[in-house]
């Protein structure tokens, strides 16, 4: 019984320890969010323990913010759910010498970074391709893109069957290399106030430039049926209608690849078109839309604070999600995927502060997490690894701030190490 008992009080005052350590670190987190740069902007902030099922700290975590690219966890997350281990690259039909074709939105064709030429190789064992471009039901643009960034790198348009990502690419060294080659004589070596024409592709070249310029190309179905042709050397017909019959499918890179180049460099691009690849295993329309409706409604239905979710990369204002619901999603693939698959995806933040700060070098990265920036946005989502070999999911959202985003970080940072080194 005095065993018994003695156990009891040594468990009563581990737990005393236990609550006053996470009220200390509760306490010293608030009150370096009462700092005055935090004033005049909108923040919020949520900070929980997975293992023990714990808030650690929430400041108008269920208040709506603009996100930037943390939406692409959501998109991360959609894919994880919906796409198989090898992208979907293309659904082909097949007579006696004819084959049909129809995009899958695959953004690896022969995309600048991977390359991919599976889905050459197979045709190019068909004499008569017959392609179908009309399954596709979502815009050039996002909800909400600027219209301005048209010649922007990061915003090349959305289509069914994007072929080398979209884009132009340029580079100047003894002569000009322009890959698609089909638009070299469309590039103009000049100085010009856009890199592209408005509503034509001709594209100019500053040649003072020395590195590579890529510039979103307009997209039509002639345009891809024709850089189609040039790759394969053969001819390609263009057909209204698609043979009423069960379509097989062609897969490509593994599915892991792109999503981290997508998460590695906040890529636009892939995120959009992988939400278009998701779209292509629910039904034959390829749609944004159609892809978060079904995550939305089965996966992510108990969601506290459903979000307003408009594209997948987070170039739109118009989305809008909240700090719990980042984390509710993180939990959700914290405990679904293995850890390795996780943290293999999720970019590692080496140091949010300047880089002739102290921090960092020795130091071994706890922090891998999703950031996303827009003019007077900068937010950060994802899981921190604690000394005490803890994992904390977080989300930290900051709108509508004046001064420089490097001052709203090295705070953070701030926050970040006390959790590491004190959780």
């Amino acid at each position: 019984m005095r065993r018994i008992f003695i156990l009891s009080l040594i468990t009563s005052l581990l737990y005393s320890c236990a609550t006053t350590k996470i009220k200390k670190i509760r306490k010293e987190t608030a009150q370096m969010l009462t700092e005055s740069l935090f004033d005049n902007q909108f923040l919020g902030v949520f900070i929980y323990d997975p293992l023990n099922n714990d808030t650690i700290l929430k400041y108008n975590s269920e208040k709506y913010f603009t996100p930037a690219s943390t939406t692409k966890i959501a998109t991360l997350y959609t894919v994880l759910k919906t796409l198989p281990k090898k992208i979907p690259t293309l659904k082909y039909y097949t007579t006696a010498d004819t084959i049909y074709i129809e995009g899958t939105g695959d953004p690896s064709f022969l995309h600048p970074y991977f390359k991919d030429s599976t889905a050459l190789s197979f045709l190019k064992k068909y004499k008569n391709i017959k392609l179908y471009l009309n399954n596709f039901d979502s815009n050039a643009y996002g909800p909400g893109w600027a219209w301005e960034d048209y010649d922007a790198y990061f915003q090349p348009e959305r289509s069914p069957f994007p072929i080398y990502g979209n884009v132009v690419s340029v580079y100047k060294n003894d002569s000009l290399t322009v890959t698609p080659s089909f638009f070299k004589k469309e590039v103009k070596v000049l100085m010009a106030p856009k890199a592209r024409e408005h509503y034509q592709n001709t594209f100019y070249y500053n040649p003072d430039k020395n590195d590579t310029l890529e510039t979103p190309f307009m997209v039509d179905s002639t345009l891809v049926r024709t850089l189609l042709e040039k790759a394969l050397n053969k001819k390609i017909n263009l057909v209204n209608t698609f043979p009423k019959i069960e379509k097989q499918t062609v897969y490509s890179i593994p599915t892991d690849s792109v999503l981290k180049r997508m998460m590695a460099v906040s890529d636009n691009f892939l995120a959009e078109q992988l939400l278009i690849l998701v779209s292509t295993t629910l039904s034959d329309t390829l749609s944004v839309t159609k892809a978060q409706q079904y995550i939305l409604k089965n996966n992510l239905a108990d969601l506290k604070q459903p979000p307003r979710w408009v594209d997948g990369s987070g170039l739109s204002r118009y989305n809008l999600f909240t700090p719990e619901a980042m984390v509710h999603i993180l939990k959700k693939m914290y405990d679904e995927e293995p850890r390795e698959r996780l943290f293999n995806l999720f970019p590692i933040v080496e140091t949010l502060r300047a880089p002739t700060d102290s921090y960092g070098a020795t130091n071994a990265p706890f922090i891998y997490a999703k950031s996303g920036s827009l003019g007077n946005v900068y937010c950060l989502s994802g899981y921190l690894l604690t000394k005490s070999g803890k994992t904390i999911l977080f989300s930290f959202m900051n709108n509508h701030y004046k001064q420089p985003t490097a001052e709203i970080k090295k705070q953070m940072q701030l926050i970040f190490e006390n959790l590491r080194d004190k959780y």
